[in-house]
């Protein structure tokens, strides 16, 4: 193993309780410069707590945290960043009605002999920030109207920005496509090159052998292992992490597919908003007990097709939506609630819960209706439904008046999971249903997949994982553009064959050489 340059940070002993929960025991964890370390670990780990002390974001209860040899206390995440310590967070931080060079250097301005801010310099850094992390998009540009892809490569450049000695990644990965996340290695593998020490979270194990020097794995709280990933496999890592093993990641895809459930015939938005890739002529079918995916880049249109045929999209739309033959028209979330839709939103935070509320609220938020009587509620029932569904999901909580924003973020998705299942749908809409969570909840909502595909849900499934569209579904549809370009069967493919019709023609061969070759490898990690 690598021992990489001097040593930047070195935390001993470290702890923090909440109440009577021990998010940290007695954990010692270190960076050394240019090198990139892994921090594994089950949702609810201790994984963010422990970097919420290095950031400055939290204090620690016991332990010390070094920089260069010297003993710091950090009072805020201002502090950090001054003394070279930047996070970025797996929940954005960004402000939706300010542009992306605002965003940027919120509150680090650059500013004129005269005092004012600097508008010209802030946009010609920004634009080189961007071109470093490989987008293109106008400074000026309001985030809000941007994708969450887009938003989370604008947030790596506000990282760079900051020019941090020990940069923090937490799931920075989770919502890129594979083209762009090859562009963040190549950023970090310029950092490395310039001796910035990196912390890398991720749940994506392929990710930790490839750009890792070591990796450490927190369980409970408390360290269980530390090891090479390059010499470790991601069913050892798995099991280190969960402290079992993880018989089948996948779901049993056994089961025979029925009548069709949902037919879409060319269907395309005839006023694109802006900042949206809309439908533009999609056609494709979903069976009964049968999962479809939904496959491209960053800005291919998978979202904005979900959306549409949840009645949260556009309402300006031609073509046809055919559930069970019938024609339908969904002009808003509630009407197709009705029709027997249901839909897991790509970030859960934002437009899947409501994180001040209990658990028990948002999980019946869609079947208020459903489980009225004469116009009237029953508390009981409610209630019923919401213990039936925690248990069935394995939800981990103290009570469900537990606010959900209180939970980690693989159970906080199976709340959204388990809402949208409360609704009985006959087709289930998910965007990205396993953004960010660990490899643990991932199988665990898998399973409950393949459990609702045999009970005769169809299922629509929009990721940009290669590795869970190849294992979890039957067939692929391709988009690109808004437009259906290839639709494969997942039993005579490969990932490779999926990223080369994702992209098409052209630099298509090189990208697949490079997502499954050395030299990406080499460049990254630096080894000779």
């Amino acid at each position: 193993m690598d021992d990489g340059g001097g040593l930047l940070v070195e935390m001993l002993g470290i702890g923090k309780a909440y109440g009577g929960v021990q998010a940290c025991s007695d954990v010692t964890f270190t960076v050394r410069a240019g090198e990139v370390h892994a921090l594994l670990g089950e949702n609810g780990a201790g994984k963010s707590t422990l970097m919420r002390i290095l950031s400055g974001d939290v204090a620690a209860d016991t332990g010390t945290v070094s920089l260069d040899g010297r003993p710091v206390r950090f009072s805020s995440p201002v502090d950090a960043q001054r003394a070279g310590i930047a996070m970025i967070h797996q929940e954005l931080d960004l402000v939706p009605g300010l542009s992306v060079a605002d965003n940027i250097f919120l509150g680090r301005e650059p500013r004129t002999r005269l005092g004012t801010v600097d508008r010209r310099r802030a946009h010609r850094e920004t634009r080189e920030l961007l071109r470093r992390t490989g987008i293109a998009l106008d400074p000026r540009r309001p985030v809000g109207e941007l994708r969450t892809g887009e938003q989370q490569l604008v947030v790596i450049a506000k990282a760079l920005s900051l020019e941090a000695r020990v940069l923090i990644m937490d799931e920075p990965t989770s919502a890129l496509s594979p083209v762009e996340v090859e562009q963040m290695f190549t950023v970090i593998a310029e950092l490395r090159r310039a001796g910035t020490g990196i912390v890398y979270i991720s749940h994506r194990m392929e990710e930790i052998g490839r750009i890792a020097d070591r990796a450490t794995v927190l369980r409970n709280g408390a360290v269980v292992a530390e090891f090479d990933p390059r010499a470790m496999t991601a069913a050892q890592a798995a099991e280190a992490m969960v402290g079992r093993s993880v018989q089948t990641l996948f779901r049993n895809r056994s089961a025979e597919a029925g009548d069709e459930v949902l037919r879409v015939v060319d269907l395309a938005v005839r006023r694109a908003r802006p900042g949206r890739r809309e439908p533009d002529g999609v056609s494709l079918t979903v069976r009964r007990g049968e999962v479809v995916g939904l496959g491209g880049l960053l800005g291919s249109g998978r979202t904005e097709l979900l959306e549409t045929l949840f009645g949260a999209g556009s309402r300006q739309w031609r073509g046809e939506i055919l559930l069970d033959g019938q024609r339908v028209r969904p002009r808003s979330p509630r009407q197709a609630l009705r029709l027997g839709m249901a839909f897991v939103p790509e970030d859960r935070r934002v437009a899947g819960l409501a994180v001040d509320h209990s658990v028990h609220a948002n999980a019946v938020l869609s079947i208020v209706e459903r489980l009225a009587l004469l116009g009237v509620v029953r508390r009981s029932r409610e209630t019923g439904a919401v213990r039936r569904i925690v248990r069935e999901l394995a939800i981990k909580l103290g009570s469900i008046r537990d606010l959900v924003g209180t939970l980690s973020g693989g159970n906080q998705q199976k709340v959204v999971f388990g809402r949208a299942l409360l609704s009985e749908p006959r087709l289930l809409l998910l965007d990205e249903p396993t953004r960010g969570v660990d490899i643990g909840a991932k199988s665990e909502i898998y399973q409950l997949l393949g459990k609702a595909a045999a009970e005769g849900i169809g299922v629509l499934l929009a990721s940009s994982e290669l590795a869970e569209l190849v294992g979890v579904c039957d067939r692929v549809v391709v988009l690109r553009a808004g437009r259906v370009v290839r639709e494969l069967d997942t039993h005579a493919v490969s990932e490779a064959d999926l990223l080369a019709a994702s992209m098409g023609a052209g630099i298509a061969a090189q990208a697949v050489e490079a997502e499954n070759g050395e030299l990406v490898d080499v460049a990254v990690r630096g080894d000779k």
